[in-house]
């Protein structure tokens, strides 16, 4: 019993130090070096990379059988805390001949020069071991994270046709392991906590390079992370490493960049309101002098953007033909009719929004409706010259839909009224008023039933000017006798 517990112990002892070694990460070497299978002695140094023509190969060499089982690997090398360095392992097995005095290994990456080593074997002791397959394993070759390796594995002498190349990729930064131990690795791990109030972010900085200053700035992301000028430089004297960053809106592509104070560090990145789509909506503006309705993102976001008219139902309708794709910088809609009931739409897959700049501004034009003696009495005022087009539509007993039968267009001059008589014999009808001058516009629709006792008074409106001018007769009929007024669009 006390030898099975002191196995556990054990185990458990081994267990514990592997881990904290990183064996769940990269296995760690204490120095680089070259080993060779027992009983073949070798000896490495670096080497220059030299092109010379290769030698046919000597009798008794069999040119496709010389390399087995080439695997490449990274290892870690570690010289302090947060001080390690990443090496590749080359382990090759080897049909020994007399004829093959040692290997040469090779690394070269993406604008530096071929670095090599070369590995050679003993006289004696390649003599002794000749026709037996070795294994020669080298793990000198200095390399980053991230990085494309090719490698060139050649026999000593260089013989043709005897050459293995293959091209490996390190691993990178993602992973946990190096982000923790190699310096070009390490970025800091960001924490911070918000006061929406002052607009200010509190950040504090951990896990950061040690014995160097940390820099801390806000900045908006998109394949680059734009600066705002709010900044920051922790120095590393500074027993807390923490700051503040004041903020002036909570974009859902502002974010928190740190990085160490040294060249070409890694950044981390940490963005407090990546959820907050709706901020985006505010970048809505109106060009009078153009008619143009333009919407500029602070920040990437894929969105279907349209215009849509706000129903009396808060239901919002889109317009026809007025869908983007938001993937441009700017989206600009041209002649817009800026009415109080024209929004635009934002579309996601997180859901919908809608923005309305017009409908706490000043209301372009309205209509009001007068109804006497048979005659339905249209006046629209408007604060630019545009063109109206004014339809009737009537409902029968038989039938609740409305029918069109009158259409007219009204020309009004900016700040003044005009004056449409449409005749109808029908008590029951509906009328229609929409810009025809305009892309984009409202279509504002309203029912009338001028013959009910019910509504033989005065419907509430904004006041209409006094001066009325271009006036337009179509011909005069007596209805009903009943006088009502309404405001098309007053709410």
């Amino acid at each position: 019993m006390f030898q099975w517990e002191e196995l556990v112990i054990v185990y458990s002892f081994f267990a514990l130090l592997g881990a904290s070694s990183g064996e769940m990460g990269l296995e760690r070497i204490e120095n680089c070096a070259t080993h060779c299978s027992q009983g073949l002695h070798c000896k490495s140094k670096p080497d220059y990379f030299i092109s010379l023509p290769c030698h046919n190969p000597t009798e008794g060499l069999n040119t496709t059988s010389v390399f087995h089982n080439v695997s490449l690997s990274t290892v870690m090398r570690c010289t302090g805390r947060k001080k390690c360095s990443l090496h590749l392992r080359v382990t090759t097995h080897l049909q020994l001949t007399d004829s093959i005095q040692g290997l040469s290994i090779c690394t070269a990456t993406a604008g530096m020069i071929m670095r090599c080593r070369s590995v050679r074997f003993t006289k004696k002791s390649r003599q002794n071991m000749s026709q037996q397959l070795v294994k020669v394993t080298n793990d000198c070759s200095e390399v980053v994270p991230n990085q494309q390796v090719y490698v060139t594995v050649k026999t000593m002498p260089s013989y043709c046709g005897v050459t293995f190349t293959d091209t490996y990729y390190t691993p990178g930064c993602r992973s946990d392991d190096l982000s923790r131990h190699v310096p070009e690795c390490i970025t800091g791990q960001l924490s911070y906590s918000e006061n929406p109030e002052k607009k200010e972010l509190s950040i504090s900085v951990s896990g950061m390079l040690d014995d160097h200053d940390y820099n801390l700035r806000l900045c908006y992301k998109s394949f680059i992370c734009f600066g705002t000028g709010s900044n920051t430089l922790i120095k590393k004297e500074q027993p807390v490493k923490s700051a503040v960053l004041s903020y002036s809106q909570p974009f859902p592509c502002l974010c928190i960049e740190g990085w160490s104070a040294v060249m070409d560090a890694p950044r981390v990145q940490v963005c407090p309101f990546k959820d907050r789509l709706e901020e985006l909506w505010t970048g809505v503006t109106f060009n009078p002098f153009e008619d143009a309705l333009i919407w500029e993102p602070a920040c990437p976001v894929s969105a279907v953007v349209s215009l849509c008219q706000k129903k009396e139902d808060s239901v919002c309708v889109n317009l026809p033909e007025s869908s983007h794709d938001a993937s441009k910088n700017k989206i600009t809609f041209s002649r817009v009719d800026p009415h109080p009931h024209l929004c635009m739409k934002f579309t996601t897959s997180s859901g919908s929004w809608t923005k309305c700049p017009f409908a706490d501004s000043f209301q372009g034009w309205k209509v009001d409706v007068f109804s006497q003696q048979g005659n339905k009495e249209v006046t629209i005022w408007s604060q630019v010259t545009g063109v109206f087009l004014l339809e009737l539509c009537e409902k029968s007993a038989a039938s609740p839909d409305c029918h069109s039968n009158k259409t007219h267009s009204m020309h009004v001059e900016k700040h003044k009224v005009s004056k449409s008589i449409i005749p109808s014999d029908n008590c029951n009808f509906c009328l229609q008023v929409k810009r025809l001058d305009v892309n984009y516009g409202v279509t504002i629709n309203q029912c009338f039933n001028n013959c009910s006792p019910a509504l033989n008074k005065v419907f509430s409106a904004s006041p209409t000017p006094a001066v009325l001018k271009n006036e337009v007769l179509i011909a005069e009929s007596p209805q009903c006798g009943k006088t009502e007024k309404t405001n098309l669009i007053s709410k």
